[in-house]
């Protein structure tokens, strides 16, 4: 059997073929998760998600093409990053392509590292909340986080590997 599009929004369309169903990004929108590092510190969101009835903490995100055709991954990690913590990255640098949830999302990401960061006095988007946190601390911030109820996105994990 071929994919069809069962239903497509603005952002995501519910797609099958045969037997299988699963989430798929509209207009071939993609993302790019942000881990930013510096001076021994990781930029941290906590922001409610929809999609869970919940606070979530997670590395600070956004889409790619969804506001500006032919966007690059970089130009839309740094705007991206200002807009959600309110910091400027000096540099980025690709990491990889990966999925989070690849039975049932074809969304994929690129991993992008921001470092040369500088706080530009800019105020986080509406509804986040920015946590600077000691690497060290990550681990015991992210266990209270979750005693208080929120949830910890798996891409967090990408702080094992690639600090």
């Amino acid at each position: 059997m071929s994919r069809e599009t069962v239903w497509q929004g603005r952002y995501i369309a519910a797609m099958r073929d045969g037997s299988w169903e699963w989430a798929a990004r509209a207009r071939n929108i993609g993302a790019a998760v942000i881990l930013a590092v510096d001076d021994g510190h990781v930029l941290l969101v906590e922001q409610f998600r929809v999609p869970l009835n919940a606070r979530t903490i997670e590395l600070p995100a956004g889409l790619v093409g969804d506001e500006t055709a032919g966007e690059t991954i970089e130009s839309a990690a740094i705007k991206e990053l200002r807009e959600e913590t309110g910091w400027i990255a000096g540099n980025v640098e690709r990491l990889g392509t990966f999925a989070s949830s690849p039975g049932m999302v074809s969304e994929t990401f690129e991993l992008l590292r921001a470092t040369g960061l500088q706080d530009s006095g800019d105020a986080p988007e509406d509804g986040i909340v920015l946590h600077r946190v000691a690497l060290a601390d990550v681990p015991a911030f992210l266990s209270r986080k979750r005693d208080e109820g929120l949830v910890v996105d798996v891409k967090l994990l990408a702080l094992l590997t690639f600090v």
